[in-house]
């Protein structure tokens, strides 16, 4: 799935990064469907990632593997007021907030401008790509934007003391009222205005908003099944419930083999906790640990949507693996 290369490749190849300390180095070829049915067939890697159709994972193996999902969604059901909204989110978050929130003057509502949408495409959203992700942005088209996004849905402006700061688009959907999370960012993509707090603050006045404007749920989209993943530990604070995606990514899962039992890999197992899905469709959150690595619990996992957790010594998980020098993520 093409999807894979923009989200888990660069993803894993980010924290095998972080945690091996080299940069690592892609190589690519053609596979096919019959790959599938016999895995030894697939590249010989520490750690084998596949990507596939649900109902096709059940031909892979399910030794020293598990299923996870490709991508999750976080949600928040509004249609109960904005009272049960803060009541669900983290005592943290919402201790963040209203410090933040007294700092300044704040301003957010719902623009309709198509200057303003051209202001927030290039000076907002795509400066805030450009400035966290530099040469790895995914950015939307500004056709795009405008078309699927701005002419009927939602574009948001946050603005502190006086000066249009951030900006939020959303794509809504009066049917089932569910105003779902696409493109935002900040002025420039200025760190000032991460460190002021203007993304939690929007994220809060767009729950406020949301409940008092007749929408059912608010989807604030997802990110990768790891819970090592920043966006993951972030979205969760707002007391939101983690789901298969319901788009064309919850038709579709992972399948991680480790075939070799390294340092390397036993570091990247326990420094990347992960969500799996049960047989049932249910999310459990796995943690690995050994007697030299203690699970990394300081990435948190419980709360709606999450039905359990699991904690999995690498001593046993990788008993029979081969044993080698080489260490690489595939």
């Amino acid at each position: 799935m093409p999807e894979g290369l923009a989200y888990t490749l660069e993803f894993t190849e980010e924290r095998r990064e972080a945690t091996a300390g080299d940069t690592p180095v892609r190589v690519s070829t053609s596979l096919r469907g019959r790959h599938l049915v016999s895995p030894e067939m697939l590249p010989d890697a520490d750690i084998v990632v596949v990507g596939t159709r649900a109902d096709r994972i059940g031909r892979l193996p399910s030794a020293r593997s598990f299923v996870m999902p490709i991508r999750v969604h976080f949600v928040l059901d509004v249609d109960q007021g904005y009272r049960s909204v803060l009541a669900n989110a983290s005592k943290g978050a919402k201790r963040d907030f209203r410090q933040q929130y007294r700092k300044h003057a704040w301003e957010f509502g719902a623009e309709r401008d198509p200057s303003w949408f051209d202001f927030f495409y290039d000076r907002i959203y795509r400066a805030t790509m450009i400035q966290r992700y530099g040469d790895h942005a995914r950015t939307e088209s500004r056709d795009s934007a405008y078309e699927c996004l701005f002419r009927s849905g939602a574009l948001f402006h946050l603005s502190m003391d006086g000066e249009r700061v951030g900006g939020h688009l959303c794509h809504w959907d009066p049917g089932s009222g569910v105003l779902t999370s696409r493109l935002l960012g900040v002025l420039d993509g200025a760190e000032e205005y991460y460190e002021a707090g203007v993304l939690k603050v929007m994220y809060f006045l767009l729950m406020e908003w949301a409940a008092e404007n007749g929408v059912r749920r608010l989807d604030f989209q997802g990110t990768e099944a790891f819970l090592s993943k920043g966006t993951y530990q972030m979205k969760r604070r707002f007391g939101t419930r983690v789901i298969l995606p319901p788009n064309h990514f919850g038709r579709k899962r992972l399948w991680l083999q480790v075939r070799r039992d390294t340092p390397a890999v036993r570091d990247f197992l326990v420094a990347n906790p992960l969500l799996r899905v049960t047989d049932e469709g249910t999310l459990h959150a796995v943690y690995f640990h050994d007697g030299e690595r203690p699970p990394r619990e300081d990435y948190r996992a419980m709360g709606p949507g999450v039905e359990a957790v699991h904690h999995i010594s690498l001593d046993e998980f990788l008993a029979g693996c081969r044993h080698d020098g080489r260490a690489y993520v595939a």
